[in-house]
């Protein structure tokens, strides 16, 4: 839907909540990652594992934070209300970045656990320790494909996909660790195997965690490319220059922006300019979120000096000039003509 309001273009589409299908992916999700753990709990008591219990431990962090998700996605749904104009998907970011960070805390728990077992070695038993984590490594393949279609969607349901992924590799560890112990007495290549994947853990959440903070400080989307988009709009039929140009995503995929335009006092009508302008920035950036206010000059005190195109300190585009200026005190153009 395309709003104009005199001289502002306002272009935005509407997103409503996440298809049932990622819903009922984390749902399952959740119950089956809640049951395993129960059942990895008492596998690793009944067999003297620290390795399981710590994974039991891990998955109780994991369900933890799927059910967090479930509930910041149905708080997303939300509608917008005079006090949330921008309703509540922004919950969903903060639940992925607490994602991303709980999965730092475990690392920081496994690698305690590690360190203890290397200095304090512990007999276990390793065909129980072999069966539970067999059972827990199906558990989470299971968790995996049903994640796996929706990850894109949202970081809120990419965050606990990252949560099984490192569940599914701690379920392969303590199978190699149970496998190893098992054939080789070796009882060293638990804590070994459990740096592994903590140094994978880290690496598969720092992407999540850049992603949550880029978005909460109002960053430009990382597949976004801000001069791109400038020089496009400055560029445009009847554009002059543009300033004051900010893009941001509310959530992944629903990506606004906002810019002053000055356009020349003889081109099309500024209503004209508006649309062709929103299309240009859905079709080929797709930001479905547009407001931009158009301008014949810059009527603001101190930004128009003889009639010429003189914002100072501002970054953006002067088309007449065919380039990037820092100032708009270097660029002169005469925007009254």
């Amino acid at each position: 839907m395309k709003h104009e309001h005199g001289n502002t273009g306002h272009s935005h589409e509407h997103h409503h909540g996440h298809g049932g299908g990622s819903t009922r992916s984390m749902l399952t999700a959740f119950i089956l990652t809640t049951a395993f753990m129960v059942v990895e709990g008492v596998g690793g008591y009944l067999s003297n594992s620290l390795a399981l219990i710590s994974d039991a431990g891990h998955m109780l962090t994991d369900a933890a934070a799927l059910g967090i998700g479930l509930f910041a996605m149905k708080l997303g749904e939300r509608p917008p209300s005079v006090t949330k104009s921008f309703g509540y998907r922004r919950f969903e970011i903060l639940a992925a970045l607490f994602n991303g960070m709980a999965l730092w805390a475990i690392v920081g728990v496994i690698l305690h656990e590690a360190y203890a077992r290397i200095t304090s070695p512990e007999a276990v038993n390793p065909v129980g320790m072999v069966t539970v984590a067999s059972i827990g490594l199906l558990v989470n393949l299971i968790s995996i494909k049903m994640l796996h279609a929706h990850k894109e969607e949202s970081l809120n349901v990419k965050g606990a996909f990252l949560h099984v992924v490192a569940d599914t590799m701690g379920s392969v560890g303590a199978l190699l660790a149970g496998a190893a112990v098992w054939l080789t007495g070796w009882t060293l290549v638990d804590p070994l195997v459990s740096a592994g994947i903590c140094a994978l853990i880290l690496y598969s959440s720092w992407g999540l965690i850049k992603d949550a903070v880029n978005i909460l400080l109002l960053g430009v989307p990382e597949h976004i490319d801000y001069r791109e988009v400038e020089e496009a709009i400055a560029s445009a039929e009847g554009v002059c220059c543009v300033y004051d140009l900010h893009i941001w995503a509310i959530t992944p995929g629903n990506e606004a922006l906002s810019a002053h335009v000055v356009v020349n006092g003889d081109s099309s009508p500024q209503s004209k300019i508006a649309g062709d302008l929103a299309l240009l920035l859905k079709e080929r950036f797709n930001i479905g979120h547009s407001t931009i206010q158009l301008e014949s000059d810059h009527g603001a005190a101190g930004c128009a000096v003889g009639g010429l195109c003189r914002v100072t300190g501002a970054r953006g585009v002067c088309a007449s000039a065919g380039s990037v200026v820092e100032d708009k005190e270097d660029c002169g153009h005469d925007h009254s003509r």
